[in-house]
């Protein structure tokens, strides 16, 4: 029989906050198997990571920082606040591994998965889930280190770890300690069978055109110059759409709404957040399924860069987002994760939400409906949300890093 606990403390000081979870956590029973922790950019890790590593000892952490807060079943909690996960199941085998990501992100992914299989006693074994949460920046590197282990057998899930303004101040949680540059890889063998679902809140607005050229993320992302890689085939500095300077493309689309913006160096990531880049990745029930690319800055020429990665020859969508329609399709996504349960929401022990922090600046004063719109398809039952700086999930075109969207991950009894 699985449980899981969901605890939200809003304290802003590390050493209040832990003695508030320590006092509800007396409440609890059970012995966890697995713990998730999420936290704000201003607590410090290395308590946190003491406190579970005493009261917990041996059981495997994953976690970090989180974007302006964390939220529950009880609501929205405010900046400063830590969130626990906590899962029980005494006939689950569940391991974690932390790895420095450094110069060959694949093969830190990699190297953390088989971390998290030996402390799992599951050397050797297909996981029923892998659940990654990192440093922004190589998401599509790490999914396809997991994937020279995996191949496409096992969905991935996760989030990339926030911080309150895109600073660089984000960190991961792992069994090692806290890491600013690190992944966590998570291999689980949960006893009750667990269910995921990955989907955005937005919707085409009508233009589209096909990338025609990119430039790689590395030569680009530290200067407004970007210069094609001889052959590139993907990256993260969109160059043309249909032959024409990216950035122009996309200002059309938008209606002029970055004729400021035009210069190299400009961020446009505030002016996109309702309007990002999208591409169909197929469709299920005839209703197509998009994955979101956010833009960051304008670069030289005219190029647009951006925090995931578009293929050359792939059609982009303009998209449109209202602050409504994220609060639904936030429900939608964790109704649609607890139906993939054996008997649905009848049998959901808790859950755990991955939402996108630009959604959560473009959801506006609407963003306290989130939790409750969750809590409702969850029947009320326990679980943990952070706010990530992008989200990994499964996508029919696979495993995949996309931006704006929202990560649910379901644990049934």
């Amino acid at each position: 029989m699985v449980a899981v606990h969901s605890i939200c403390i809003g304290a802003a000081d590390t050493a209040t906050a832990l003695h508030e979870l320590a006092k509800e956590m007396t409440q609890l029973g059970g012995s966890p198997a697995f713990i998730g922790v999420f936290y704000g950019e201003n607590h410090d890790d290395r308590q946190i990571h003491a406190f579970l590593r005493e009261r917990f000892p041996g059981v495997p952490v994953l976690g970090g920082t989180t974007s302006l807060g964390t939220m529950s079943e009880k609501g929205l909690s405010g900046d400063g606040s830590i969130g626990l996960f906590i899962v029980d199941d005494p006939d689950g085998e569940y391991g974690v591994g932390i790895v420095e990501l450094a110069d060959d992100a694949a093969g830190a992914a990699e190297r953390a998965l088989y971390l998290a299989l030996e402390q799992a006693g599951c050397a050797g074994e297909l996981p029923e889930l892998i659940w990654i949460y990192q440093a922004p920046g190589q998401e599509e590197e790490v999914i396809a280190g997991l994937h020279r282990v995996v191949g496409d057998r096992c969905p991935i899930i996760g989030g990339s770890s926030g911080d309150n303004e895109m600073a660089g101040r984000w960190r991961q949680l792992g069994p090692a300690g806290p890491m600013s540059r690190g992944v966590v890889v998570g291999a689980l063998f949960p006893s009750g069978g667990v269910s995921i679902a990955f989907q955005c809140g937005y919707e085409p607005a009508g233009p589209s055109g096909v990338v025609t050229q990119v430039a790689a993320n590395a030569a680009c992302m530290g200067s407004t110059d970007a210069r094609p890689a001889p052959g590139a085939s993907h990256g993260r500095v969109i160059l043309t759409i249909d032959g024409e300077p990216a950035a122009q493309v996309y200002n059309r689309w938008l209606g002029g709404a970055l004729d400021h913006k035009l210069t190299p160096g400009a961020n446009v990531l505030v002016e996109t957040l309702t309007c990002p880049l999208g591409v169909d990745t197929g469709k299920i029930g005839g209703i197509p399924q998009y994955r979101l690319v956010l833009s960051k800055h304008v670069l030289e020429n005219g190029a647009l860069s951006t925090f995931a990665n578009v293929d050359v020859g792939t059609r982009v969508f303009c998209m449109h987002g209202d602050p409504g329609r994220l609060v639904e399709r936030a429900g939608k996504v964790a109704a649609a994760a607890a139906a993939g349960l054996p008997n649905g929401v009848k049998s959901l022990a808790g859950g755990w939400i991955s939402y996108c922090f630009g959604s959560r600046l473009a959801a506006g004063n609407q963003i306290d409906k989130v939790a409750a719109a969750i809590g409702e398809s969850f029947g009320g039952m326990p679980f943990v949300g952070c706010f990530s700086l992008g989200e990994q999930g499964p996508m029919l075109s696979g495993d995949t890093h996309g931006n704006l969207m929202i990560s649910a991950l379901v644990f049934g009894r």
